[in-house]
Parts: C-alpha cells; sequence; structure tokens
C-alpha cells in the first residue's frame, strides 16, 4: 500500500476548515484507516466540526468491542455527530456547525466506505468510477431527472448539503463494501477537488502520476487551484 494525503486552504478562503486523516497501520481492529472531513458554519465553527469529526470517530474505532467494519464505522459516525450537535448547542459561537466525512478502510480486498455529506472517495482501475453519492441538493436534482450530472459542479446550488454530521440530534451514514485488487487507486477529497476539477481531468492527472502518489496528490491541487481554488482542498491517495 502506497499512500499520500494533503490539504490546502485554496485561492479564496482564509482558513482551511478541512481535516483528513490517512494510517497505513493498524486502528483499533481496522488494519488502516482514512478520513476526509469538510467543516461548515463559519471559520471557528467549520474547523471545530470537521476536527472533532475525525477525532471522535478515531478515537471510537480504537475503543470499540463492535467487530463488523459498517457497524463499527457506524457507531463512531454517530458518536461523533452527538458530540459536534452537543457542542453546538452548548456554545453560540459554533451554533449550527456541521461537518461531511468520508471514510475508508481495506482489509482483505475489500474496501469499507462509509459517507456523509459530499465528500466523496473515487476508484481509479481502468477508468475512474464515483462510489459515494452526494447527499446534495444537486445530487438529489440529478437524481429526478432534473438537471444532467454534468451540471452539477457549476450548478448555484451545488453547496447545499442535505446530510451532514452534527446538523441534527441523529445522522445517517452511508456505508458501501466495494472490491479492490493490486493497481486500484482509491481517491477520498474534499468538494474542494471535485466542484474545480471534471471526473476525466482527475482521471487523467491519476493515470500521468499512478506510480507516484505524492505527486498525484500535489498535482490535483495544484490544478484545482489553478481552476480557481475556491474552497479548501483536500485529497487522500491510497495505491493498492
Amino acid at each position: 500500500m502506497n499512500t499520500f494525503s494533503i490539504t490546502d486552504t485554496g485561492r479564496e478562503r482564509n482558513s482551511n476548515q478541512d481535516c483528513v486523516f490517512c494510517e497505513e497501520n493498524a486502528v483499533g481492529n481496522f488494519p488502516n484507516l482514512f478520513i476526509v472531513a469538510d467543516g461548515m458554519g463559519g471559520h471557528r465553527a467549520g474547523d471545530t466540526a470537521s476536527r472533532m469529526c475525525v477525532d471522535e470517530v478515531v478515537r471510537q474505532i480504537q475503543t470499540t468491542d463492535r467487530r463488523t467494519p459498517v457497524s463499527v464505522f457506524e457507531q463512531a459516525m454517530n458518536t461523533a455527530n452527538r458530540a459536534i450537535y452537543q457542542r453546538a448547542m452548548e456554545d453560540a459561537a459554533l451554533s449550527g456547525m456541521g461537518t461531511t466525512m468520508v471514510g475508508t478502510t481495506i482489509e482483505n480486498n475489500i474496501a469499507y466506505i462509509v459517507n456523509v455529506g459530499d465528500s466523496r472517495l473515487y476508484r481509479l482501475r481502468d477508468s475512474l468510477r464515483q462510489i459515494t453519492v452526494d447527499h446534495s441538493l444537486v445530487e438529489e436534482m440529478v437524481q429526478s431527472g432534473e438537471i444532467q450530472k454534468d451540471e452539477m459542479r457549476t450548478h448555484p446550488n451545488k453547496n447545499i448539503i442535505t446530510r451532514a454530521l452534527g446538523t441534527d440530534e441523529s445522522v445517517r451514514p452511508d456505508c458501501f463494501e466495494i472490491e479492490v485488487k493490486e493497481g486500484d487507486v482509491l481517491l477520498l477529497c474534499s468538494d474542494g477537488l471535485s466542484n474545480m476539477l471534471e471526473d476525466n481531468q482527475i482521471e487523467k492527472i491519476l493515470k500521468e502520476n499512478a506510480e507516484d502518489m505524492k505527486q498525484a496528490g500535489e498535482r490535483l491541487v495544484q490544478q484545482a487551484n489553478e481552476a480557481g481554488g475556491k474552497d479548501n482542498i483536500s485529497v487522500i491517495l491510497i495505491r493498492l
């Protein structure tokens, strides 16, 4: 396994409200763990929400007595959701804060994936495929046939999230299991990447830098910034 993570403020934001966790070695019962969280709710609130999300999820995974990856992820995300929600209720300066999250652990040629919000996980094999489904207004518009998939990135409502951690008392994460094999590349990213670059641009960069995850990650961030860098940009790359 070859991994690389990077997070960048972008060109238009004054602070970075993303938080990443990239660990190739065991975390609790998981053989590895990778998380991207994208906070929202103002400078301090977004930063607090994403950091709390990562800290709480990692802590739960380290201490849980649950065994299956899906049940571990669900418990961890529900615990993180309650912690963020409670903190926002107690501190007026953090009112309304929340965060997206996408995470994965890879075991025995299976990637177990969880997500809430519009941070994404892709798999590159012969071509790039988005595995997660965005919890966003524009995704719902695509599903209903109101707009086309290629209109999502430039739609004026692209930043409206329909599910997030910490904004309600309960949360409903999506869970996926996909087969992975040697040579596959997994990409976890915040919408600061996917809103700036088309999927075919991301695929091209990954294929051109397939042997060097650091170079690929840095190139993705560079291209997202050159395309405008309107948001924080976070990337985790995992080459099997």
